[in-house]
């Protein structure tokens, strides 16, 4: 297919026709290059993994679900290495435009999916989020992300990076289409009526950029105009580093675990990011994951208590709006450390979140996420609906 935004993995005519009639017929999407797709091969962002993998013999399910609703798959869309990565920038691939950031990144690791929908390549593509690959994109391209509570749609089929954080995700243009495509994807779900409680995380806030609060502020107060007043409330209780250490910890370990077999046996070769945070993983200290797992507890503990069944949490997605490509240094470390902190609230909840592009900052998008409830995804998608739509 025509591709101006190097969102699309060259090299594999994936096009597979949805079933007619479906909920989703006449609707095109992409899928990042971790499903896998019956006869083709499955390439994770790296040529050795392509190079070492045989063509799948079965399609991933929630591929499947969504051909079998109608939809037609038109490709798949570049990852960075094995999805460990948040930037988008890949060493072998290149990097995805970001249609609505000229000059700056799409985000990662699910770059060519985000690319792909904020370009209108396609009505919606899949992605995946382990610590932030959905959500981070989304904000970045400014479109809507979704991750759902982990373990509700099964990740058969998908190359995993950190299975006890992995969950399959997606983008689209409007909260409408976004709740179509989980009305397929969601096995179950609580379709009760809308959210009660509205928190807002003011020490979450105070992660994000200084310069981008004004515009941030506004969107919240806009936002409170749909929703109602929000209550302010305290996130991290003053722990968000040790919350980004456990999460850091603890899907590092599982990162090894996953992948260390095959990156000994075959020592592919990586872009230099990804190959020093692969060895970085490989270093972790089996003796901290314990630790790591007790404050996970905690915090899936904490965040239950806070939301009950008729709250949702207001953070930012990210601490900024898209960095310029090929940044690097204090800049660069600083948006790393406080993307995390953000972002691993609902990776080690395993919670629900929603990025809304509802933030705009020097002619650039950035998200506002809502974080739901233990498996209320079906309601936190129809409040994006909701919001889209005023």
């Amino acid at each position: 297919m025509h591709d101006p935004l190097g969102a699309f993995c060259s090299g594999q005519d994936v096009q597979i026709e949805g079933k007619a009639g479906g909920p989703l017929s006449g609707l095109s999407f992409a899928a990042k290059d971790v499903f896998d797709i019956a006869g083709f091969r499955t390439g994770a962002g790296n040529p050795d993994w392509l190079r070492t993998h045989p063509p799948a013999e079965i399609t991933a399910s929630s591929v499947q679900r969504l051909l079998d609703a109608g939809a037609t798959l038109v490709g798949k869309t570049h990852t960075d290495e094995l999805t460990f990565s948040l930037n988008g920038e890949n060493h072998h691939y290149g990097t995805p435009v970001n249609p609505n950031a000229s000059g700056r990144i799409p985000g990662g690791s699910s770059s060519g999916s985000a690319s792909a929908v904020a370009g209108g390549l396609v009505d919606f593509a899949l992605g995946t989020d382990t610590g932030g690959s959905v959500r981070l994109p989304a904000s970045n391209c400014g479109v809507f992300g979704f991750r759902p509570t982990h373990g509700f749609i099964p990740n058969d089929g998908v190359v995993p990076l950190a299975p006890g954080f992995d969950t399959v995700g997606w983008f689209a243009r409007d909260g409408n289409m976004l709740q179509r495509i989980g009305n397929v994807l969601l096995v179950s779900g609580s379709d009760e009526p809308g959210f009660c409680n509205f928190l807002l995380a003011t020490d979450a806030l105070d992660l994000v950029f200084t310069d981008m609060r004004p515009a941030l502020d506004q969107a919240v107060a806009n936002l409170a105009k749909i929703l109602g007043d929000f209550e302010a409330i305290s996130l991290y209780h003053g722990k968000a580093e040790q919350w980004m250490s456990a999460f850091r910890i603890l899907q590092g370990a599982e990162v090894w675990q996953t992948h260390g077999a095959w990156i000994t046996e075959v020592r592919p070769e990586f872009g230099p990011d990804i190959r020093t945070r692969f060895e970085w993983a490989a270093s972790i200290d089996p003796g901290l994951v314990p630790a790591a797992g007790r404050t996970r507890s905690a915090v899936t503990q904490s965040l239950d208590a806070l939301l009950g069944q008729e709250s949702v949490l207001c953070i930012p997605t990210s601490p900024s709006i898209a960095l310029p490509k090929d940044l690097d240094g204090d800049e660069l470390e600083q948006f790393r450390q406080n993307a995390l902190a953000l972002l691993c609230s609902a990776g080690l909840a395993g919670l629900p979140q929603v990025s809304l592009p509802l933030v705009r900052h020097d002619s650039c998008p950035l998200g506002l996420s809502l974080i739901g409830p233990r498996h209320f995804d079906s309601r936190l998608l129809a409040l994006s609906a909701q919001i889209s739509a005023s």
